[in-house]
């Protein structure tokens, strides 16, 4: 069998309190939405269509390199209204059965997806997910008979005192193409909204005699979705835990876990080590012989050494041996090399530092390129802005850079070449020479009265 998933997307999201699309509010760096196609991908690969509507820009612009395809729903007249505006993809595609899921459930596992499918397969005609709540509040009740079999979803302001079920309806759907053809079309706006509601399919369903299944998924309240920024904020939470636990499970030591956020892409390997608290978020990875200190923050980079407390790394490596920090910034593209030393208060930007090389304290490197064993003394800059352009500095093997130094780029400087503390190169340095290039010391003796001293 044949399926497509619906994800939907269009709504704006009053109670959130934001200007964009709802489905743009992040999860440990991540939109809702995210997560949602990342999980059906998953199980239907490329058959996974977003619906979208309010601010829609917002959206493509995020997914502008994913293969996905867009259906736009212009008036947003409600969650049925949205699958009919689907429809004429849904017969295109020909398939046999379509998921339908709220794009503000960004924690709605694979499982849960195959067991819709599942369903289907077994010939049931629509099939939705439910919880129980100890306080079902203005959710609607699944009524069941004696059997488990679904006679209706009873809308909360309509149940009767004696209704005791605390079954709700979470919805997540699952319909037979026979059943969507036959009944899409027949919901109606006769309500306060004058919207159409994908809910009353339901009804329709059980009215008609088709087969429904509610598949109860317990007390599992990550199914619910995400309405306000409480609720937001305490999915989150219960994420970040999820993290923390799968890691710990694979070998990682992570110590004040209460206290670490990890991001879902994140990738560390068993042996890691990281102390909390911490953040470590987009696609990095973390090797064995990593070491994390205390309240460093670490983004889309590779981490094989240590990393001293209140570093802050984004779009950078770091080999096995190199140590950084404490209170060193690694920008995009700074390229740290076996047993190479960042040092306190020094900024990289687009620059290798070769194996043993070492940068102690309060120095920037920018656009540059650092051989073996060159030592950078404090408060060394590399002037790399012309303001216009970029330009490039090298510093070739065993060079010594003594501390106050300028490096006006273009420039290159040679191997084992020595530069006078003070200076400003704006030249090239020969291999195996000695450069000082600073205005001589000038020594003026004042006069008695000019020192304030009485004649």
């Amino acid at each position: 069998m044949k399926g497509l998933a619906l994800v939907l997307a269009a709504g704006k999201g009053t109670r959130m309190k934001s200007s964009g699309p709802k489905v743009m509010q992040s999860l440990l760096g991540k939109p809702m939405l995210w997560y949602v196609v990342q999980t059906l991908t998953q199980v239907l690969a490329k058959d996974v269509y977003p619906v979208v509507g309010y601010a829609k820009e917002q959206i493509l612009a995020y997914f502008k390199d994913w293969d996905l395809r867009f259906i736009e729903q212009e008036e947003q007249l409600g969650t049925g209204h949205a699958v009919q505006c689907a429809w004429p993809l849904i017969e295109e595609q020909k398939v046999d059965y379509v998921l339908v899921i709220n794009g503000d459930t960004p924690l709605v596992q694979v499982e849960y997806v195959l067991s819709l499918i599942q369903a289907i397969r077994a010939g049931y005609d629509l099939v939705f997910l439910s919880l129980e709540l100890a306080d079902p509040g203005s959710y609607g009740r699944v009524v069941r008979d004696k059997d488990g079999k679904v006679l209706k979803i009873v809308e909360a302001k309509d149940c009767p005192p004696d209704l005791k079920t605390r079954e709700i309806n979470a919805g997540i759907y699952g319909f037979s193409i026979d059943f969507l053809s036959k009944t899409l079309f027949q919901l109606t706006n006769n309500n306060a909204q004058k919207e159409y509601y994908i809910t009353d399919l339901v009804q329709l369903a059980i009215e008609q005699g088709y087969k429904v299944k509610a598949i109860n998924a317990g007390t599992d309240k990550a199914l619910l979705g995400v309405n306000t920024l409480e609720e937001l904020v305490e999915q989150e939470e219960w994420l970040r835990k999820q993290i923390i636990k799968k890691w710990l499970k694979q070998g990682v030591l992570l110590r004040s876990g209460q206290h670490l956020v990890i991001g879902p892409e994140v990738e560390l390997e068993p042996g890691a080590e990281v102390e909390g608290p911490a953040k470590i978020m987009g696609k990095s990875k973390l090797t064995k012989t990593a070491w994390i200190g205390s309240y460093v923050y670490i983004e889309d980079s590779f981490i094989a050494g240590k990393i001293y407390e209140f570093s802050h790394i984004v779009g950078a490596k770091v080999a096995p041996g190199a140590n950084i920090g404490p209170y060193a910034r690694l920008r995009p593209g700074a390229i740290v090399e076996d047993m190479a030393r960042v040092g306190n208060f020094v900024e990289m930007k687009k620059t290798v530092l070769g194996p043993k090389s070492k940068a102690s304290h309060l120095t920037y490197l920018g656009d540059c390129e650092v051989e073996d064993e060159v030592n950078i003394g404090a408060g060394t800059i590399t002037c790399n802005y012309d303001g216009q352009k970029k330009h490039k500095t090298i510093i070739r093997k065993g060079a010594f850079i003594g501390s106050n130094t300028a490096l006006v780029a273009p420039v290159e400087i040679g191997n084992n070449a020595l530069v006078g503390a003070g200076s400003t190169i704006t030249k090239n340095v020969e291999d195996n020479t000695v450069v000082v290039a600073r205005a001589k010391q000038v020594v003026i003796r004042k006069k008695r009265d000019e020192l304030g001293a009485k004649k």
